[in-house]
């Protein structure tokens, strides 16, 4: 007999029970629908972990208040609510000034929330004081107006960028262009001179747009009163010289703070590497996805084992007409190829509406869910290839067990 031949034989047989052979598809389509989900789902995060990342700057190292610092603050009695720091305005322009030819721009920040008024209008937002310098080191760009320049920042001036989402809970409107206005924050009036342009919530923590950004001067002095800056961000001058940048500005600080050894035990800021912090984030969203991964291939089996019953309930019913054809000259070999070529269809159909099922998921929870999904040609081709292959290696067994009955007994068989 030729393969067309089996082909044939195998889609009677498979048409003689319509709803035996769908029901048995579904499970091997779920697997695939679920895998082909899963990935898109991992990949459209993978790429979302590194565009929020790569979007905070080119080349960036971000210093910070270390562990060290802040075990002692929370053993303070009298410690005040926000986390203390001891990170100076000097201590970032000495970073800037000191290593030229490893660091393009430094930017110092301090942060904190505060009560923002627009005539009746009232809202929560976050201030955050800084330098012209954050632009570059940050990747801001405006959406109207302006930003601070740096005669602004040093003359401790009242003016102000704002973010969309500020602007939407100011004026229930986020794409209100509040540029020239005025608005005001502990009590003190503040021109707006610019919009900022949308950064987006990404897929979690503080909403960037949520912003009232101001010179870092006029935050610490006339707004909250501080000493100490939150952190500050460094660009460097290539990806080649991040590591050299970020052993000088240790060495700095150490020296600076009069730390003493063991380090980095005693440090009391932290300098990340935005490669670092790009790798760990997105180990964390590959583990993720291996285990989700896990998940969808584990009812992919399952969808196996559930062709493997049916096969093995077919070879059973059908042990007549096996008796028959062996008895007319049928082999071995025959029989094992039609049950075989069975189970390949039924797996490679299920595979095909499986990916079907699972990019259309993936196009429907990209458009109404929100989430961001990459559908991977290639994983389109392996989830097929590999619902045959579980077809294949599943319907071996009952395959083999119809190839090697007795002629005799089979026709015997009531």
């Amino acid at each position: 007999m030729g393969l067309l031949e089996y082909f044939r034989l195998a889609v009677r047989a498979l048409k003689s029970n319509k709803m035996r052979t769908v029901l048995t598809m579904l499970g091997i389509s779920i697997g695939v629908a679920v895998t082909i989900l899963v990935v898109a789902i991992g990949e459209g995060a993978t790429k979302s972990v590194a565009d929020q990342v790569n979007g905070l700057g080119t080349n960036l190292l971000t210093v910070h208040q270390g562990p060290r610092q802040m075990k002692l603050t929370a053993a303070t009695r009298n410690a005040p609510t926000q986390t203390q720091s001891t990170l100076t305005l000097d201590d970032a322009q000495m970073a800037a000034t000191m290593f030229p030819d490893t660091i393009a721009a430094v930017a110092p920040q301090v942060r904190g929330n505060i009560q923002v008024r627009l005539n009746a209008s009232n809202a929560q937002s976050t201030v955050l004081g800084t330098t012209p310098q954050y632009m570059i080191v940050n990747n801001v760009t405006m959406r109207s107006g302006r930003f601070f320049t740096m005669l602004e920042a040093q003359g401790n001036l009242k003016v102000c960028v704002i973010g969309n989402t500020t602007a939407g809970n100011l004026t229930g409107n986020p794409n209100a262009d509040l540029t020239g206005q005025t608005i005001s924050v502990n009590r003190d009036d503040y021109l707006i001179i610019g919009m900022l342009t949308p950064k987006g919530t990404g897929t979690g923590g503080p909403d960037p747009d949520d912003m009232v950004m101001m010179p870092v001067t006029t935050a610490m002095q006339r707004v909250l009163g501080a000493k100490y800056i939150s952190d500050f961000s460094i660009s460097c001058i290539s990806p080649t010289m991040m590591v050299m940048a970020q052993q000088q500005v240790t060495a700095l600080l150490r020296q600076r703070h009069h730390l003493m050894p063991p380090f980095p035990q005693n440090d009391d800021f932290v300098v990340n590497n935005q490669t670092d912090l790009l790798a760990r984030s997105q180990n964390v969203t590959k583990t993720m996805t291996m285990l989700l991964t896990a998940v969808a291939v584990i009812s992919l089996v399952v969808g196996g084992i559930g062709i493997m019953n049916v096969m093995l309930m077919s070879v059973k019913e059908r042990t007549r007409e096996i008796g028959i054809r062996k008895a007319i000259g049928a082999r071995s070999r025959d029989i094992l190829m039609q049950f075989l070529i069975e189970a390949s269809i039924i797996s490679v159909l299920g595979g095909i509406e499986g990916v079907i099922l699972g990019v259309v998921s993936a196009v429907l929870l990209a458009s109404f869910g929100g989430w961001n999904t990459i559908i991977n040609p290639m994983a389109l081709v392996l989830a097929v290839a590999a619902s045959a292959s579980v077809g294949i290696f599943f319907g071996i067994h009952p395959a083999q067990k119809a190839a090697a009955m007795n002629p005799i007994e089979a026709l015997r068989y009531e």
